[in-house]
Parts: C-alpha cells; sequence; structure tokens
C-alpha cells in the first residue's frame, strides 16, 4: 500500500476505532509523518517495500541525529512505527511485521514530582477569592487535586459530570470512565464557582454545556489551564516546578503516604496497569527512606 494512504489508514483507526485523544494521535502523526518522509528519501514509497534492515536504518539514524534526541523521544518514535507496522500486518496489509525485533531504548526511570501539602495549600489558596476568575481557578486547582484528574479531564466535564453529589464521573484516555470521590473543599469550591461566576461567563458566549469556561464564555482550554496552573504557582512563590500533572502526582503521593491501598489508587487514577501506579509508591519509601535518616540516632 502507497505510504500516504497506509498512514491514513492507521490514523482513522487509532482515532476511530481506538477512540484515542485528538492529542495523541497528533503526536502519532507527527512521528509518523517523518518516518514517512525519510522513507520517500531513501525511495520508498509502498509500505511492502519496508524490511527490518529499513527500519533498523531509520532508528540508526533518527539516534545519531544531532543534537542526539533524549532516550523517551526515541522510545516513543519507535512506539508509534511499531503500532503502525503492526496495524498494518493486523489487518493483513501486509504479509509481515518489520518490527518484530525491534527493541525500544532504556529509559531512565524518573520519579513523579509532588509537592508536599504545605505547598499545595498554598497554591489551592493563590487565587483571589474576590474575582470571578480567581474564583473559577479555584475551583479548578480544588478539583483537580481533590479527584486525581488529568487536566484534558477536568476541561472536558460538563455542569452534568457535579450533579453526583460526592462522586464525580471523568473521561480518560480511550474514552474510559471511571467514578471518582469529590471532597468537600472541592465540591464548596465547585459550588461557588457555579453559582456566583459561571453564568456572568455562559452569557458572554455561546450556550456550552462544559463546566469550566473561559474569560469570554467559551469551554476553557487545556493551555489555559496549564497558565491558570502556572499563574497560581507563581502568586503561592512555589520555587519548585509545577506543572500540568503537578497536582494529580501530589494526590496519589498523598493518598499513598495516608496509607491508601495502591490499587484503590490504580482505579482512582484510571491506569489500565497497577505496575504504572507503582512508581509513586517509590516515592512514598523516599519520603520513608529520609524520615528515616534525619529521626534515627543512628541513621547516619
Amino acid at each position: 500500500m502507497l505510504l500516504d494512504r497506509a498512514l491514513d489508514a492507521y490514523l482513522r483507526h487509532v482515532t476511530i476505532e481506538r477512540g484515542l485523544s485528538a492529542h495523541t494521535v497528533g503526536a502519532y502523526r507527527r512521528d509518523l509523518e517523518g518516518y514517512r518522509d525519510w522513507l520517500t528519501a531513501e525511495g520508498i514509497d509502498d509500505t511492502a517495500d519496508i524490511t527490518s534492515v529499513v527500519v533498523d536504518r531509520f532508528v540508526a539514524d533518527r539516534a545519531s541525529a544531532e543534537p542526539p534526541p533524549a532516550a523517551t523521544s526515541l522510545a516513543r518514535l519507535q512506539s508509534s512505527v511499531r503500532g503502525w507496522h503492526r496495524f498494518l500486518a493486523r489487518e493483513g496489509i501486509e504479509a509481515d511485521d518489520p518490527t518484530g525485533r525491534l527493541r525500544p531504548p532504556k529509559t531512565p526511570r524518573r520519579l513523579p514530582k509532588a509537592l508536599t501539602i504545605d505547598q499545595v495549600e498554598r497554591l489551592l489558596a493563590a487565587p483571589s477569592a474576590e474575582e470571578p476568575l480567581g474564583i473559577r481557578d479555584r475551583a479548578l486547582l480544588e478539583l483537580l487535586y481533590a479527584t486525581g484528574a488529568r487536566v484534558s479531564e477536568a476541561v472536558g466535564l460538563d455542569v452534568d459530570d457535579m450533579a453526583h453529589g460526592e462522586v464525580l464521573r471523568l473521561r480518560g484516555k480511550g474514552s474510559k470512565e471511571r467514578i471518582v470521590p469529590v471532597g468537600s473543599y472541592a465540591r464548596a469550591a465547585v459550588d461557588a464557582y457555579l453559582t456566583r461566576v459561571r453564568p456572568g461567563l455562559a452569557a458572554k458566549g455561546r450556550a456550552s454545556a462544559r463546566l469550566f469556561l473561559g474569560a469570554r464564555g467559551a469551554p476553557l482550554s487545556r493551555q489555559s489551564a496549564w497558565l491558570v496552573i502556572r499563574s497560581a504557582a507563581e502568586r503561592a512563590q512555589l520555587t519548585a516546578e509545577v506543572s500540568p500533572h503537578t497536582l494529580r502526582h501530589s494526590f496519589a503521593t498523598h493518598l499513598l503516604q495516608g496509607g491508601a491501598d495502591v490499587r484503590v489508587v490504580q482505579e482512582l487514577l484510571g491506569h489500565s496497569s497497577v505496575a504504572t501506579t507503582q512508581i509513586y509508591t517509590h516515592v512514598s519509601v523516599d519520603a520513608l527512606r529520609d524520615i528515616y535518616a534525619t529521626s534515627h540516632p543512628r541513621a547516619r
């Protein structure tokens, strides 16, 4: 099959059949368009002509680029290429998968960075309680920390999703739904936003069911939510790096430190495998080690 047709077929598959997010599909598209362009430059325009030798040469070419790519970037690229060729073989478009022996590079294990409870409290208190957008920002931050939601999940919430009282329905990766509890602080912050701020924002734009709205009444975007978090971190004078995932990391870490079972945290985070969640247990072990080192008289 011609490269462009094969690429379009795969992107339709991951979008429609697998239900991946636009962000993930966009990452696949960028990786595979780069792969297609490399193949075209090598004189290959049909997927039938792609052999394991060709794939190995492509990976080696990318690995030797200047500046050298990060191991995580190279691993993601290989994953994209492998997923495409597996799809072509599985659908019978090609007889063989030339990536069968491809092994991803080893990537350093990075522990997620979590804020301390004191830092979280300072972050949550940073937005102004006197300004409409400050009330909205406080509701967003409280909800992120209370539920461990991804930013994309939070901005994708509808008002009706908050209609279940003490629980919230989140739609995660692959359109999977999960139910998570919502603490009293987050419920109070969201209620204040819904009654005092959202009606005014909604009146400025077209009718939208989205829970969080921007200053002009349109649904709040992921980028705008990121700016909310960064602005709050600056107001709170936090020296630690604060990213859109920081509150999610802090949510998981603080639950485990408080004695929550790792499988419960797995369900709350929406991880398909407990192995993904177990990385947070290493954070807790590090914290225990630090406490031991500073508290035990014969630790040093």
